[in-house]
């Protein structure tokens, strides 16, 4: 018996198991990443920028992405929200989460969930801060 080493139409074995380990130079091909990174990436960004600037009114804030948010069964809006905002008591810190699935799902594309992400983000601070969004972050319009 002879072992087989072309597949049936003789192109020759296909998959991962016979691709090279190690692409020319010895470097590992960098891995893509999956479309949560890329949102947290996004989000972390855009956190960072807004921490930077209003850090000393902020206080203890806690950043989250989730990617769905729990809706209770008697759920009467007729959308999914975007993101929630805990204000935090005593020792307990305040918590912004962002949903990424709802937010993903209203972009076609990079740039509007670029887009998408910073003004939610932007709106939210600015609710915690009291203060209107534009005064948080100058990029931000109402257009967007």
């Amino acid at each position: 018996m002879t072992v087989r080493r072309r597949d049936r139409r003789d192109r020759g074995m296909r998959g991962p198991e016979i691709l090279p380990p190690l692409t020319p130079g010895g470097l590992r091909a960098p891995a893509r990443p999956t479309p949560r990174e890329h949102f947290d990436a996004i989000v972390l960004g855009i956190v960072a920028a807004i921490d930077e600037r209003w850090h000393d009114r902020l206080g203890l804030v806690e950043f989250a992405v989730e990617d769905t948010p729990l809706v209770p069964d008697d759920w009467s809006e007729p959308s999914v929200p975007l993101s929630t905002l805990i204000r935090g008591t005593g020792g307990t810190p305040t918590r912004l989460v962002l949903f990424r699935r709802p937010i993903e799902h209203r972009c076609d594309g990079r740039e509007e969930l670029e887009a998408m992400a910073f003004t939610v983000l932007v709106e939210q601070v600015a609710e915690l801060l009291g203060m209107e969004a534009a005064d948080v972050d100058p990029r931000y319009s109402d257009d967007d």
